[in-house]
């Protein structure tokens, strides 16, 4: 498989940079095999089944973008500069690993402020990264963040406009409980608190499951072959509980759709034995076509970056020239893409 099947050109007014209002009354495309269906999210209590669950990613974003001052005593003095961070993901030893910039001019044992509660000490550089060592932990962290930190917008997105406020609620799900992504799992943006609420009554239902998405997401794949890339892990969890639900659902005849190719990622990490087990973990599972899916029947998701690894993810679920079928229909028919756009739910056979 070459990088160049999975491309595709999109018209740069395409690229949401805001999202739908209110968030699920975005547009559908329903993807029934080979059928293509123009919709609305609100349409998916009249589109599933009953007796199916929908797998849903309930980890939450952090503010993970950081202004501050790195503060050095020299010849010259003390003195001070701006510098920008983006956090990455904790590591081991309580150390966060983040991009800094300028990471050139940052030298190890400098304290960096963000506000009078929250500095970081440089304890490292490496692989273009830098490691810091926050002066708060748990929930004093968390707060500082808050305060300070703004959303850390995909690229996409950032390059036409910064965060504000809005993003603060915008680029975080309903139901986001376990803090640790640095980017969403944006599938699940579209879903409010009447929508779910239609969902159970329709007999949806609905497993939470977590995987902290980082910012190797948004990572390009470099290399022609696509065999030779080596995918970014990220750590998730699928307790017994969810484990059990998805499972029974499975024997039951009802189908198993994540919403967002993380809550996929993760349950078909967990599923090898062809039962979903209980996992806490990273995972860096790759799907390409060819991918024998142990447990997914079909899959919520927006639309992806030209020539990524999700591009190869979902060619793998419908076939690639369904996917290309399917990405020429929403670019002539106007979809928005990716993090902030509209959505599309892809059942590989037609049993809707």
């Amino acid at each position: 498989m070459k990088l160049s099947d999975f491309d595709f050109d999109l018209p740069e007014r395409l690229i949401a940079v805001r999202p739908a209002r209110p968030r699920s009354s975005a547009r559908l495309l329903l993807a029934n095999g080979d059928a293509i269906h123009d919709r609305i999210v609100t349409d998916l209590p009249d589109i599933l089944r009953p007796g199916d669950r929908l797998v849903l990613n309930d980890t939450k974003v952090i503010p993970a973008r950081l202004s501050g001052l790195r503060h050095r005593h020299g010849d010259a003095g003390d003195t001070a500069a701006h510098i920008e961070v983006t956090l990455l993901e904790p590591r081991a030893d309580g150390d966060w690993v983040a991009l800094l910039k300028p990471l050139k001019k940052a030298r190890d044992g400098e304290v960096i402020v963000f506000s009078d509660a929250l500095s970081a000490t440089v304890t490292g550089r490496a692989d273009g990264q830098g490691h810091l060592r926050f002066n708060l932990t748990g929930d004093d962290f968390d707060a500082a963040l808050a305060d300070v930190g703004a959303m850390p917008l995909p690229p996409y997105i950032a390059a036409k406009r910064p965060a504000d406020a809005a993003d603060m609620q915008d680029y975080q799900t309903y139901w986001a409980r376990h803090a640790g992504a640095v980017a969403a799992p944006t599938a699940s943006l579209h879903f409010d608190a009447a929508l779910l609420a239609a969902l159970a009554a329709r007999g949806v239902s609905f497993t939470h499951v977590t995987l902290h998405v980082g910012a190797g997401t948004f990572l390009p794949v470099k290399v022609d072959d696509v065999r030779d890339h080596k995918m970014h892990a990220e750590w998730g969890e699928v307790t017994q509980t969810a484990a059990d639900e998805i499972n029974a659902t499975k024997t039951a005849g009802g189908r198993i759709i994540p919403v967002g190719t993380t809550a996929l990622r993760l349950i078909e990490s967990a599923a090898r034995s062809g039962r979903v087990e209980p996992w806490t973990g990273p995972t860096d599972i790759f799907i390409t076509p060819g991918f024998t899916f142990q447990m997914t029947d079909g899959l919520m998701t927006n639309f992806h970056l030209p020539k990524s690894t999700l591009m190869m993810l979902v060619s793998a679920l419908m076939g690639v020239d369904q996917i290309r079928a399917i990405y020429a229909h929403a670019i002539t028919k106007e979809y928005r893409f990716f993090s902030y756009g509209d959505a599309s739910l892809l059942l590989p056979q037609v049993n809707a």
